[in-house]
């Protein structure tokens, strides 16, 4: 069993945030948000049980990496030398591996009651990546708005991008396609049949992915087909990057990264031991990832991934969940 990852329910932690009428419970495993309460309902979708998180198929809650997203065949070039990553998406590389960083045990470290501070060492070759990497992810709450400060420093070249992976559901239950959407984005990364960008940034006018005015899932895309894209979002100037509204709930996210996937919950399956009142079935959670563009290792014309020692990794990413005014 690789080092940090757990064996038995019994080697988690939690750690609990709580503001007002909000509360946020966290894992040492993976930085997972378990549960996100908003007046007593549960937003995001969750296990009861330590337990189900051993499995976590659907990345419920984690952070994850090294490398978020897909990688094209398992394989990129770095410094002239070729690395070879473990396939877990057929015939991709998906969120860092088998054992990414979504699967391990961080140390935790708590802020009080409105903070706590995740630690991991990733060393040279961990799951074929090259370098090691000291990571911190600081989660913290203030009022309505949960905070990911996330720091990664290599000691040599290597690729790292980093995502929250939460499944939001606003009305705590049902389908999620019933939500409303807006994206700060213009254009989008289209994808082959395979699920991994073609390489294209194309816009989003006249598609299903034009998101720039408020739109209902289900209205964008009534046939069904699903969305599993990485979004060009729009940074700085302060305004939320996405939005997105349930039946009297409203989420706004910000974040310094320059894509955003939008996952509508389409591969969800009925698993044991879900929170409370939640289904887990297709389409009862929307994910909104901030992140680096998928397979920006292998796509020149992509933002570059690859950090350094002197150009560690940062990712702030705020998400704030309210009752509608």
């Amino acid at each position: 069993m690789p080092d940090g990852m757990p064996t038995t329910a019994s080697q988690i932690q939690s750690h609990t945030l709580t503001e007002g009428d909000v509360s946020v419970t966290l894992l040492s495993l993976g930085c997972i948000v378990q549960d996100w309460q908003v007046a007593g309902r549960s937003v995001t979708l969750g296990y009861e049980n330590f337990e189900s998180y051993l499995e976590n198929r659907n990345y419920f809650g984690a952070v994850v990496g090294r490398v978020a997203n897909r990688i094209r065949n398992g394989r990129f070039c770095l410094s002239g030398r070729e690395y070879t990553l473990p396939i877990t998406a057929a015939p991709h590389h998906l969120h860092g591996g088998p054992v990414g960083f979504g699967r391990r045990l961080w140390r935790a470290d708590p802020d009080g009651s409105r903070g706590v501070r995740f630690s991991l060492h990733s060393p040279d070759m961990d799951q074929g990546y090259p370098g090691a990497v000291d990571v911190e992810v600081y989660i913290k709450l203030t009022g309505r708005r949960l905070i990911w400060e996330m720091v990664a420093q290599p000691d040599r070249p290597t690729p790292i991008n980093l995502a929250q992976h939460l499944y939001f559901n606003l009305n705590g239950t049902g389908s999620a396609r019933d939500h409303v959407l807006r994206l700060d984005a213009d254009s989008y990364t289209p994808r082959d049949k395979t699920g991994c960008p073609t390489g294209e940034i194309a816009p989003v006018k006249g598609t299903q992915f034009d998101f720039l005015s408020p739109l209902r899932l289900s209205a964008a895309d009534p046939q069904g087909q699903g969305f599993d894209h990485n979004m060009v979002v729009n940074t700085g100037g302060g305004r939320p990057v996405a939005e997105l509204t349930g039946t009297d709930m409203h989420l706004r996210l910000w974040s310094d990264q320059p894509g955003l996937q939008l996952y509508d919950g389409g591969g969800l399956g009925i698993a044991p031991g879900a929170l409370p009142g939640q289904s887990h079935t297709p389409g009862t959670g929307i994910c909104l990832e901030a992140q680096g563009f998928p397979n920006a290792v292998n796509e020149p014309g992509f933002p570059s991934v690859i950090c350094t020692p002197d150009q560690p990794y940062f990712q702030r990413t705020e998400i704030e969940i309210g009752p509608l005014p």
